[in-house]
């Protein structure tokens, strides 16, 4: 297994459109092309073998690695450390809808010393089910797959390129001060790329550079723990599809959940509660662009509602709602964790949590942001009704559970949270709506779950009706206002939560032998999120210094350049996809309540 890199060994770079996960070795092991959801060119982190790569590396002596963001962008440094010199890659990727054609650009540079440095660039095409043949154009190679539907790529270089069995392979020397790049782009017939002006590499990289700082710049957080906010921050922009306005809930796909385990899901859609997290958080650091291009999205969703259908999960980035699960038998899987899934049959469940999320973000974003249009509004209405008609329906919840559906807690908090929000919004806008109505069938919900979903020998609330288990999901009810933060029932349960969920400043989502599960045997490993979720809740509940602490241990946790995966394994290891980006709406939203109070606190 040693030809696997640790997840948490990645650092991700994008362009609006697609992201490439790079290796503290050098290496590109992921990249879809040219979009989130395309297949893959790279999936070395998928099988090492079968899966491709674009790998720099020095060819003498031993080298250790470092790797680092250049401050408050998403270009990404790696550097060799030796006794023969010292080198920086850069890699980073020019913003697509600024006229590039999804280049990666590599820039390799040797500080001290002289290297010799060996490039090999393998793409292989369609998650490694495709050939390709190499054409030679001048000093450029073009990769021409043999399914017309795959996009060509074009690589280009400052050092001179070989074809080697369908691999560009380069072997150069470079001395103190001197520089090569490489280039990958997609093939275009028509006229030459932009890439080909000789200042190419260095105006992009400026152009880069400005791009991120002055994105960043925007932010409205100026608090304690800047840094890390700042990086969540452009991780989440990271998953933003410019094009659309979508968001992805992680570029990657099938990264297990436990190695050699079945829970290897697709998550590179957009899924309408992670987009609406994400919008409440870019809203909150002062992002109103992203937020309206996403409600500009969710309004095409609601207009293509057909009547008495609830929305999907989840969606392609364009908008598509077939998500066909499918195994992928062309590639092993990272550390031969099998099944690799593409596609996602989650989109066919049952989820009724998500339009109280959806309905939350659009409370807000109607209040802080621009006032949503009266057809919007008469299509949400809708959305509403059927919630009033089904609300006590059982479903797969947050979770996506594939082991049988159930009357969850949160999903039913959920429901409260679409029919309040609805009437905070009607009443706002003066918009039209049954209001008497609804506000009876809000305060049934409230009453069920209180009824319902209490055990007055846990002294907490369950997972769902007749459990005699917790899921870290309620703690989401303070944050969205169902309940006091200091309420005794609430009180009661988070200490229920801490003795059954929390490992010093990890939480697990559940205990899978007790809880109503995902239908697959096995333990898991906390939820980064959970985690996060946590400290908010202890922050909230005016347990400052305890928030804190756990806030402080739970940022320890993250990967060294300030990312997260979905979970953490047994050894503190990062497992499921990567970057997630639940795990970092968690850590903004914690960061900026908890600063908030204490702040307030030392005053």
């Amino acid at each position: 297994m040693e030809e696997y890199q640790p997840i948490e060994n990645y650092g991700v770079i994008g362009d609006l459109a697609t992201a490439a996960l790079v290796s503290l070795n050098g290496s590109i092991d992921f990249l879809c092309f040219p979009h989130f959801d395309s297949p893959t060119i790279f999936a070395a982190l998928l099988d090492a073998k079968r899966g491709g790569h674009f790998r720099i590396e020095p060819l003498t002596c031993q080298f250790k690695n470092r790797q680092r963001y250049f401050p408050d962008t998403n270009i990404l440094l790696t550097r060799f450390m030796g006794e023969s010199g010292i080198a920086d890659i850069s890699d980073f990727m020019p913003m697509e809808h600024l006229g590039h054609r999804h280049n990666l650009v590599r820039r390799v540079k040797v500080v001290r010393g002289e290297i010799e440095f060996q490039m090999v660039c393998a793409p292989k095409f369609d998650y490694g089910r495709a050939t390709h043949t190499i054409e030679r154009k001048g000093h450029k190679l073009i990769f021409v797959p043999d399914k017309k539907n795959l996009p060509a790529l074009l690589l280009r270089a400052s050092v001179p390129l070989k074809s080697e069995i369908g691999q560009a392979v380069a072997r150069f020397k470079l001395k103190s001060g001197q520089t090569a790049f490489f280039i990958l782009e997609e093939a275009n017939s028509g006229g030459d790329s932009p890439s080909a002006n000789p200042d190419y590499v260095s105006e992009a990289f400026k152009e880069t550079m400005n791009y991120w700082l002055a994105w960043i710049s925007r932010s409205k957080y100026r608090g304690r723990w800047r840094e890390m906010v700042n990086r969540s921050a452009l991780a989440l922009k990271l998953l933003t599809s410019q094009a659309h306005g979508s968001i992805v809930a992680a570029p990657t796909f099938a990264l297990p959940e436990k190695i050699g385990g079945q829970r290897n899901w697709d998550y590179r859609y957009t899924w309408l509660r992670d987009s609406s997290f994400t919008l409440y958080a870019l809203m909150r650091l002062g992002y109103t662009e992203e937020a309206e291009a996403f409600m500009h999205w969710m309004e095409k969703r609601c207009e293509e509602l057909k009547l008495g259908r609830p929305l999907q999960a989840m969606y392609h980035l364009d908008g598509r709602s077939k998500l066909p699960e499918k195994i992928l038998m062309s590639l092993e899987g990272y550390r031969r964790s099998q099944p690799v899934r593409i596609g996602n049959a989650a989109s066919e469940q049952l989820q009724l949590d998500i339009h109280g999320e959806l309905m939350d973000s659009i409370y807000i974003y109607n209040r802080h942001g621009q006032p949503i249009s009266y057809d919007f509004w008469m299509d949400l209405t809708k959305l509403v009704e059927w919630v009033c008609q089904n609300w006590k329906k059982p479903d797969n919840g947050i979770w996506e559970v594939r082991g049988g559906v159930r009357p969850f807690l949160y999903s039913r908090a959920m429901c409260w949270l679409t029919i309040d929000r609805a009437m905070k919004i009607a009443q706002q806008r003066s918009y039209p709506a049954p209001l008497v109505r609804w506000l009876r069938i809000r305060n049934e919900i409230y009453r069920s779950i209180y009824h319902d979903f209490w055990d007055p020998k846990l002294k907490s609330f369950v997972q769902y009706q007749g459990a005699k288990t917790l899921d870290a999901a309620c703690l989401l009810l303070p944050m969205v206002k169902f309940i006091s933060p200091i309420d005794p029932r609430w009180m009661s349960t988070l200490e229920a939560i801490k003795k059954t969920l929390v490992q010093d400043s990890l939480v697990y989502r559940y205990l899978p032998e007790k809880a109503a599960s995902d239908g697959f045997d096995g333990n898991e490993g906390t939820f980064s999120m959970c985690s996060f979720w946590y400290v908010e809740c202890l922050s909230r509940a005016n347990d400052l210094r305890q928030a804190r602490f756990i806030f402080e241990k739970a940022l320890g946790y993250s990967n060294h350049v300030g990312l997260y995966a979905e979970q953490l394994g047994p050894c503190g290891e990062h497992l499921g996809n990567f970057p997630q980006a639940l795990t970092h709406i968690a850590l903004i939203s914690a960061a900026w309540n908890l600063n908030e109070r204490l702040t307030e606190e030392e005053k």
